[in-house]
């Protein structure tokens, strides 16, 4: 029998996420200044097959009173006995400025690379509205409407690039129950504002466990539903991770 090696600080499980999940990655504080966090995922596994991965995760946030600033760089890449399984990279930049009590302006800007999603570049621009429905500290409740312009390159037989307007709406809790445990989930729907039968929703929970100051292990279930995706990729598609967080 082979041996089973198996290295790691992460483990993927099903599928990947094409909806940037940035809820999920924002820093909960009411501190100004600078936040974030790194990840490093790294295994290899040896039986039958070889296989092979890496992804690095950096969110950095910048805070003050009435702005804030976030910035979200993810690679992931994959591979059993040298055929890629995942290879993939996106840039998420963000702008939000509170106007007034619990309301705030969002703007972004981002870019997406998907070989296994057939997506060769996805470009998106957008700004709405992001309304904080309770004042409370130890549950945050978030409803946000947004309009975004998607450029999308295909990777398939016939080359295909789709330039299209959508709306981007997301409803985000935050649950506190102790110190040391969050609790994260985010459930976005983006539907083509000219068809509206076009459409995306994905959802994303992560459960966050505080081991030291800075240092956490997560569970985090990604689930994302395309009506319409690239040709020869599925319209379901999910993702279990566990993993070990560095914030500062």
């Amino acid at each position: 029998m082979k041996k089973y090696i198996l290295i790691l600080l992460f483990i993927p499980f099903v599928g990947f996420s094409q909806i940037i999940n940035v809820e999920n990655l924002r820093r909960v504080t009411d501190t100004v200044g600078w936040s974030g966090n790194v990840r490093l995922n790294l295994h290899l596994i040896k039986n039958a097959n070889t296989i092979f991965g890496i992804s690095n995760r950096i969110r950095v946030q910048y805070k003050t009173k009435n702005h804030l600033w976030l910035f979200i760089n993810d690679i992931d890449f994959r591979e059993a006995n040298s055929t890629k399984l995942v290879s993939k990279n996106s840039q998420h930049f963000r702008h939000n400025y509170r106007f007034y009590n619990r309301f705030a302006l969002e703007s972004f800007i981002q870019s997406q690379q998907n070989e296994i999603a057939a997506i060769r570049f996805r470009g998106l621009i957008g700004s709405g509205i992001r309304y904080k429905l309770t004042p409370s500290e130890k549950y945050k409740l978030y409803l946000g409407s947004l309009v975004m312009y998607e450029y999308e390159n295909e990777i398939s037989n016939i080359e295909q690039t789709h330039k299209d307007w959508r709306s981007s709406s997301y409803f985000s809790m935050s649950l506190f129950p102790k110190k040391n445990i969050s609790l994260v989930s985010t459930t976005y729907f983006q539907p083509r504002l000219d068809e509206f039968a076009d459409f995306r929703i994905s959802s994303q929970t992560t459960l966050a466990l505080r081991i030291v100051k800075n240092l956490s292990f997560s569970t985090t279930f990604t689930y994302q539903y395309d009506e319409f995706p690239v040709v020869g990729i599925p319209k379901e598609q999910y993702r279990l991770t566990n993993g070990i967080v560095y914030s500062f």
